[in-house]
């Protein structure tokens, strides 16, 4: 996701940014690359970049010590904000960013590998020890859903339509989404799951979305559908997927997040064939890092021209 530097001209004053919880290589070149300066610590900052070390239950500690500060900014490191959240609420008089979006495409690219294998009988093949009988069915012009808009949610739709796929999109208000065939709002979702063959569940974690798939919702499903997670694992109530899965009211489940997380030893889902747990894993620190830095770069410019930033939390929202 690359993109075009705002300006070449140098910032109306160099932001002063400091790194928690300490300064790494990748993102003190970041920002310099975007005109700011790294500074020793939050006490003499402008802005603070939260680096994936740090636990973000430690964050809200940090930023107790900044009430007198000049700190007016903080970019976090992951596009959910879910775990941030009590430094968020405890410090509203702060402009919070996320990561929302820098990760896309790693983490679409998962969901369909999830969605394919399990398509074409993935896991049982890879557990087979004999021949067997040809199955598996083809993604082209199937009936798919995602449910969430952002980042996540778009690259999905877009690699669905390559696959000629009808995708009908959920979210939270049914403000169009131009790429899908269909959008819905989170109030529709029984509607939107009634014809669904694929469910892709990319929506971000709120109280007001947790649990938003659960036994109501998987008895709206055919027998033939598949669902997909590669949100956060509270989206969807486990002990009712189980159930839906080992009743046959689901063709099969493909989880890159789960709850509880990490997945206990000797849980059902382990056991069950139709099912593909990966270890939260759609996007690693490899991917990650680069694409970090790059919106670490693109928004200490943006702070330095006193422009908007990008991935702007909806504190109201919780996303």
């Amino acid at each position: 996701m690359n993109r075009t530097p705002l300006s070449d001209a140098p910032a109306p004053f160099p932001p002063r940014i400091a790194v928690l919880p300490r300064p790494t290589p990748e993102l003190t070149t970041a920002i310099s690359r975007g005109g700011g300066v790294t500074v020793a610590g939050p006490a003499e900052a402008d802005g603070v970049v939260v680096d994936f070390a740090l636990d973000p239950m430690d964050l809200d500690t940090e930023l107790r010590t900044l009430d007198r500060s000049g700190v007016r900014w903080v970019q976090l490191p992951r596009s959910g904000v879910d775990l941030f959240l009590p430094a968020i609420v405890r410090r509203p008089d702060l402009t919070w960013t996320s990561a929302k979006g820098c990760y896309a495409e790693s983490v679409a690219e998962h969901a369909l590998t999830l969605v394919l294998a399990l398509l074409r009988d993935v896991p049982e093949r890879a557990r087979a020890a004999r021949w067997g009988e040809p199955s598996g069915r083809s993604l082209h012009g199937s009936r798919a859903v995602v449910v969430g808009a952002g980042g996540v949610g778009l690259e999905t739709v877009r690699l669905l339509k390559c696959f000629s796929s009808h995708v009908t999109v959920v979210r939270r208000r049914p403000i169009d989404v131009v790429t899908a065939d269909r959008t819905l709002g989170v109030d529709q979702l029984p509607e939107a799951l009634a014809d669904a063959d694929v469910v892709i569940v990319a929506a971000a974690l709120t109280s007001r979305t947790r649990t938003l798939l659960g036994q109501r919702e998987f008895q709206c499903l055919g027998p033939n559908a598949i669902v997909v997670n590669i949100a956060r694992g509270e989206l969807i109530d486990t002990d009712a997927l189980v159930s839906a899965l080992e009743a046959g009211q689901l063709a099969g489940v493909g989880l890159d997040v789960t709850d509880p997380e990490p997945l206990p030893r000797g849980h059902r889902l382990w056991r069950h064939p139709r099912a593909l747990i990966t270890p939260h894993t759609a996007d690693t620190m490899a991917m990650r890092l680069p694409r970090f830095a790059e919106r670490v770069t693109e928004n200490v410019q943006r702070f330095g021209h006193h422009r908007p930033l990008a991935g702007a939390v909806d504190t109201a929202a919780g996303y």
